[in-house]
């Protein structure tokens, strides 16, 4: 089945440090996004072409990790219907008021604990003075500081069980699978879309056996030069470089991967044109003898890729 379409869109995407003045340093000046607000221990960023007021919701916290995904639906009785379907499952927390800019959003985990927010009503970004484009279809000027990120791209989770939070992804929120890796002891891990894009939100098989982690969030940038741009400035700003820039086999996007200062796994990801408009779409399956050949080309995949992520687990065995 295609997707629903009953959710628009990833939205914004709140993260968690413990290092809350590193990490803003890190995706102002490096990454290349606006502050646009602050609340509490929370400061809002934003990339400059999302339409919506903010991109990531940047918390301090005692640990790092991921605090709750939003997702935006496509009109209030599409919001009433996801809301009824995740009412059924258990998940449901109920309603809350939304972040500034932000209307009612119904709160929410996935089967692994990770805590989701899905809302309508929403108030689009309004720049001022130097913020405001050339052109009005673009949301706001372009930065141009550091990497100057477009937008967000997509999230990837990690998870105990990746087909419980892959079938709650589909049969609840009407998500589609479009690739996943299936290895001899079942699927360890599942790229869903919500869109027309290849993918929004990824679960992959936490090898630590712990609920609730994120593996990384990836930002979109135009271009492959832009990646390998974004390698350049890590180096000037003593960024850890965890691995890339490679191509991807699974959705053959260009990538890198970066380590914020409190850990997080950030991807910068230009993922070309590659669309699924194919309403009859069957999952790509991928194996342990195809997986174990690596990236699409490139060098193969760090160890740490497996086993690091956020908050960290003290595991014999595991990193991060």
């Amino acid at each position: 089945m295609p997707p629903l379409h009953d959710i628009a869109h990833l939205a914004h995407v709140e993260l968690l440090t413990d290092k809350p003045e590193e990490c803003l340093d890190f995706y102002v000046r490096y990454l290349g996004m606006t502050e646009n607000g602050r609340d509490g221990d929370s400061v809002f960023l934003r990339a400059w072409d999302d339409y919506e007021n903010t991109t990531i919701k940047l918390t301090a916290a005692p640990r790092p990790g991921v605090g709750r995904t939003n997702f935006r639906a496509s009109s209030p009785e599409a919001l009433q219907r996801r809301v009824e379907a995740i009412e059924a499952t258990g998940l449901g927390q109920g309603w809350q008021d939304g972040d500034p800019g932000y209307g009612p959003v119904y709160v929410f985990t996935d089967p692994d604990g990770h805590e989701m927010g899905v809302y309508y009503e929403t108030e689009w970004y309004r720049p001022e003075g130097d913020l405001k484009p050339a052109l009005k279809n673009q949301a706001q000027a372009y930065p141009g500081r550091g990497v100057s990120v477009r937008r967000i791209d997509h999230i990837n989770y990690l998870a105990v069980d990746p087909v419980a939070n892959r079938d709650f992804a589909v049969d609840t929120l009407g998500g589609m699978i479009t690739e996943q890796i299936v290895l001899d002891d079942g699927v360890a891990g599942s790229w869903t879309t919500f869109t027309n894009k290849g993918y929004d939100a990824v679960w992959t098989r936490d090898n630590t056996g712990t609920a609730g982690r994120l593996h990384h969030l990836s930002f979109a940038v135009d271009s492959r030069d832009d990646v390998i741009r974004a390698a350049d400035l890590a180096l000037e700003h003593g960024i850890h470089i965890e691995t890339g820039p490679h191509k991807h086999t699974i959705q053959q996007s260009f990538f890198l991967y970066v380590w914020d200062p409190a850990g997080n796994r950030i991807e910068l990801d230009n993922p070309g044109a590659r669309l699924v408009f194919a309403p009859d779409w069957q999952p790509i399956d991928w194996n342990a003898a195809e997986r174990a050949k690596g990236q699409a080309w490139g060098l193969q995949t760090i160890s740490t890729f497996h086993t690091h992520g956020t908050p960290p687990v003290e595991q014999p065995g595991a990193q991060g």
